[in-house]
């Protein structure tokens, strides 16, 4: 297999491959990265077309997919029969132009998400989506096993970024609310982050249950299981946020929900549900 792009992503996958004992060639817009891996067994290419042209199996792992095109570009011809692998994160819509560039070249292509981090490759907890045409994924699905668990979602091209960006978005808001959660409770001069944290995880280790229930609710034709009445809702919303102004912490997300609660209470909603809130992220993206 063929890796192109060296940072700390690239390098894992190709030290995952070659702890496994595939035959792996790099390259690297600075080729000085690529030595710990050529002292590890692996071939360095000169030029992206080298090293493309080295394997059967190529897997591209660079910054976006304005950098990958540029890479490709001029080493296109040696695309030909060949499968091309995106590891490079994006959106639904470059996947779909890229492969259909791909094919025009009579390349195979796939496109893909990695759901984890550097030290996670070949671990347990690594999974990755791919999505596009089935016959390389099956073709390929051994070799890609190495990084982590491979997750085929079907031959739209863009389903894997989309899942990708999709998750991607649950841990930046989480993250977002645990930094919030932090810099309200570390106002009180005798809590210290490492301190609260234990209750943090432990609360949201609990919500996680509710996911399942609520995700029921959201495909359901009837009427949601999980409610609460929208008031309810509000003064929590408004609680929060003026805890936060008292510790002196950015309260702006809390004011943007509590004004959007109550246009929904002004419309005539009486009552919170999961698939009432999916409804209105929709429409506020419409408006």
């Amino acid at each position: 297999m063929t890796i192109l792009g060296l940072g700390l992503m690239g390098t894992a996958l190709a030290e995952a491959l070659l702890a496994a004992g595939h035959p792996v060639t790099v390259w690297n817009r600075t080729p000085s990265k690529a030595a710990p891996l050529v002292a590890r067994g692996a071939t360095q290419a000169a030029t992206v077309r080298e090293a493309i042209e080295a394997s059967p199996l190529t897997v591209s792992c660079v910054l976006d997919y304005e950098t990958q095109h540029a890479l490709l570009t001029p080493a296109a011809g040696a695309l030909h029969g060949r499968t091309l692998v995106s590891l490079t994160n994006g959106t639904p819509a470059q996947a779909r132009a890229t492969e259909s560039w791909a094919h025009a070249l009579g390349a195979s292509y796939l496109d893909g998400g990695i759901m984890a981090v550097p030290e996670q490759i070949a671990t347990p907890e690594a999974f990755l989506f791919y999505s596009g045409a089935s016959d390389p994924f099956e073709a390929h699905r051994s070799t890609l096993a190495t990084f982590g668990a491979p997750k085929y979602l079907g031959q739209d091209v863009g389903l894997a970024s989309l899942y990708d960006l999709a998750l991607l978005s649950a841990m930046d808001m989480m993250f977002a609310g645990f930094f919030h959660a932090v810099a309200v409770a570390t106002s009180d001069k005798d809590t210290t982050a490492s301190s609260f944290t234990p209750h943090v995880a432990a609360w949201l280790q609990s919500m996680i249950g509710m996911l399942p229930p609520m995700a029921a609710d959201i495909d359901s034709v009837g009427p949601p299981d999980y409610e609460q009445t929208m008031d309810l809702v509000v003064a929590a919303a408004e609680n929060m946020g003026a805890a936060a102004r008292e510790a002196g912490v950015d309260a702006s997300h809390f004011d943007r929900t509590v004004a959007a609660l109550k246009a929904r209470m002004a419309a005539g909603e009486t009552t919170y549900t999961a698939p009432g809130a999916v409804r209105q992220l929709r429409v506020a993206a419409a408006e």
